[in-house]
């Protein structure tokens, strides 16, 4: 484990104790997918179950640890989570790594920024409530875009994410098969970059070429994208297995 999960699992039980004691709702975040799995291993370990992860919306991908009081039901409505509107030219192209980097250059730390959910002329923002106000009055422009920032958001949401489908053959659910299909690698590319540590499956890193790929896993590959498994099943004629899968885009 790296000292950033060391610090952020020291966070959650700092968090949890809080609770605990009586001293209402603390919380912790944004977190990332892995993040949040260490959140969840971190509360389990402490024997706590009154906790929530939450993101601003259902399908929000960072979402925040709140621990909750016995006497304070877990509720998302008590998250302090903000929505942000960018309005601007439906005809200029901004793009989700924009927004971020514009924040990042601003100052704006990323544990405090959630979601950033772009479409065409608009993109709704999930921040931690202390920082909503420093994008409303010291953001202007995003790169050379001119951009007009409010309170809220309409629905419906910008879509959370956008794939790319795709479907090969592979010869097992093997890692280092399916890796190599979803990138396309030859095996021996593949296997340079699961003994870099570049390959994480479900957010954890793995380096055995001949750990199982179960459906519904994300794929993760430092500098190549992530990848959602459907299925890994029905075998050919020739005894491959059919993969499906989505590439995030």
């Amino acid at each position: 484990m790296d000292t950033e999960d060391t610090v952020l699992q020291a966070k959650i039980r700092d968090a949890v104790r809080l609770a605990q004691n009586g001293g209402g709702a603390h919380f912790v975040g944004f977190l990332d997918e892995r993040g949040a799995a260490l959140a969840k291993a971190a509360a389990a370990a402490e024997r706590f179950s009154d906790y929530l992860l939450w993101g601003g919306f259902a399908e929000a991908e960072r979402v925040c640890f709140g621990a909750f009081p016995t006497w304070m039901p877990p509720s998302a409505e008590a998250f302090p989570i903000q929505t942000v509107t960018a309005d601007y030219r439906s005809c200029d192209k901004l793009t989700h790594r924009d927004f971020l980097g514009t924040l990042l250059a601003a100052g704006v730390s990323r544990e405090v920024v959630g979601d950033i959910l772009p479409e065409a002329g608009r993109c709704v923002f999930f921040l931690r409530r202390e920082t909503a106000d420093f994008l409303l009055t010291q953001i202007e422009k995003v790169g050379r875009v001119g951009v007009k920032f409010s309170m809220g958001a309409r629905l419906p949401l910008p879509p959370a994410h956008t794939y790319a489908p795709f479907s090969a053959t592979v010869a097992s659910a093997r890692l280092d098969c399916v890796a190599a299909a979803c990138l396309g690698l030859s095996r021996g590319k593949t296997l340079e970059l699961l003994r870099s540590g570049a390959v994480q499956v479900d957010h954890v890193s793995t380096v055995d070429a001949d750990f199982p790929v179960h459906d519904g896993a994300l794929l993760s590959v430092r500098g190549k994208g992530r990848f959602r498994i459907d299925a890994v099943s029905q075998p050919t004629a020739k005894g491959r297995l059919r993969l499906k899968g989505r590439k995030f885009i």
